[in-house]
Order: structure tokens, then sequence, then C-alpha cells
């Protein structure tokens, strides 16, 4: 695997709880932050272009992310197979890992709306960038 791919993401003042940390559900909002950036740095594609949907998402918990906190989520595509993917992260403050996630990425035809093969010029790009082999899918 090459260097996991990194993004810096904000903690925001409307992230926070009461207790001042990042609430549980906004993580799944940095993912995805890291994923349309790794999408459109790695593969060339504009938000409009998603053509991807969450079929699985699974998020662990280490320690809060707080206020005054830099977050930068690192993510990997660890799986890539027919028609769906996955990739995994984490999110690191000063280093340390307070977050690991993985989320299932099927890939959808933009007309019919099903799972469709993940195009040769969304699978080279990661294939090359990730110095992965080629999985077969175990979803359709």
């Amino acid at each position: 695997m090459s260097e996991p791919f990194t993004v810096d993401v904000p903690v925001r003042f409307r992230d926070l709880d009461p207790l001042n940390h990042v609430n549980h559900a906004v993580y799944a909002s940095y993912l995805e932050t890291a994923r349309v950036d790794y999408l459109a740095d790695v593969v060339g594609m504009s938000g409009d272009d998603l053509s991807f949907v969450v079929a699985n998402l699974e998020i662990g918990y280490e320690r809060p992310i707080v206020a005054g906190d830099d977050p930068t989520v690192a993510l990997w595509v660890s799986r890539l197979g027919d028609s769906s993917c996955t990739m995994e992260y984490e999110i690191r403050v000063d280093g340390d890992v307070v977050a690991t996630a993985e989320t299932t990425m099927v890939h959808i035809d933009s007309e019919t709306k099903q799972p469709s093969t993940i195009p040769t010029e969304v699978r080279e790009p990661v294939l090359e960038y990730e110095d992965i082999a080629e999985q077969p899918s175990t979803q359709s």
C-alpha cells in the first residue's frame, strides 16, 4: 500500500455536543469529506459525478475529539471488487488514532440506480494509487 490519503478536517462549533465532544454522528461527515476529496484527487471525480453509495459503515471510537483538536482523516482502499470497494479510515489527532472506520462503497449506474461494474477510469487510478491487486467483489 502507498501512504494513506489524508485530509485535515476542522472541528466546528456546530460539531460539538453539550460535553464539548464532537458528536458521534459527525465522524461520518468527516469520513465523507475525506472520501469525496480522495475521489476528486485520485480519480478526478467531481462531487456532481460521484457514483458511489455507502452500503455499510462501521466506526470504532477510541477517544473523544474536542474543541481545539485538529483532526486528520487518513483513508485507503483495502479491497476493490467488481462493483464495490472497501475503504478504511483512521481519524488522528496529533498523530494518535482517535477513531477507526470502514465503509463498503457500491458503484451505482447513474441511469438505472442499480449496482454496476466500477468503470475502468475509476478502477485504474485507484489500483495505481493504492498499489493493490484487483480482487473479485463479494457483492453484486
